[in-house]
């Protein structure tokens, strides 16, 4: 249940640092690790995604619906997210023993999960859209990509509770989680 503001104060104000709640930021590699975990699963997911758009549009050529196709796989793609992160944890995040929650330690709201969703494109669209700007390829897309997961990742230690900068601006906080028993 959340705490209700005191009239005047914003929630900057009023919360509660993350070790008085019992939360504790997993380190950096676990994190990672559910991240790229997270990739593998979301390759079935697109894969089962795209093959249902193409079926139901009929598109013998991908290049032909491009654009509709990337709409429909980013809200396929929200879906997911939000759906899993209303309940705690994707599977990837289970596996590492990992749980997103609000900055009081609650379940997230579908509205606080769909801006954490679009927040986490911090991690893809940049480095994207440089790749896209400088017409690079493969290589140098890939490249810039990388770098820029490393550099987003390593600014975690700049948080004073660990966390990733795109959880501080959705109100979120990932939190180290071992289930009882």
């Amino acid at each position: 249940m959340a705490v209700p503001e005191p009239a005047g104060q914003s929630a900057a104000h009023t919360e509660p640092a993350p070790e008085t709640l019992g939360l504790r930021a997993p380190a950096l590699f676990p994190r990672m690790g559910s991240w790229l975990y997270e990739g593998l699963l979301l390759f079935g997911v697109i894969f089962i995604a795209g093959y249902l758009f193409g079926t139901l549009t009929q598109t013998r050529n991908a290049m032909d619906n491009r654009l509709a196709l990337q709409a429909f796989l980013f809200c396929v793609l929200a879906v997911y997210f939000v759906w899993f992160w209303t309940r705690g944890q994707t599977l990837a995040m289970k596996t590492w023993r990992i749980r997103v929650v609000d900055v009081r330690g609650q379940a997230l709201t579908q509205q606080r999960a769909l801006l954490r969703y679009l927040l986490v494109w911090i991690w893809c669209g940049p480095p994207l859209l440089t790749a896209y700007l400088q017409s690079w390829g493969l290589a140098g897309t890939s490249g810039i990509f990388f770098v820029w997961v490393a550099v987003w990742a390593a600014l975690s230690h700049l948080h004073p509770h660990k966390q990733f900068w795109h959880d501080e601006l959705a109100g979120t906080r990932l939190v180290d989680y071992r289930p009882a028993g």
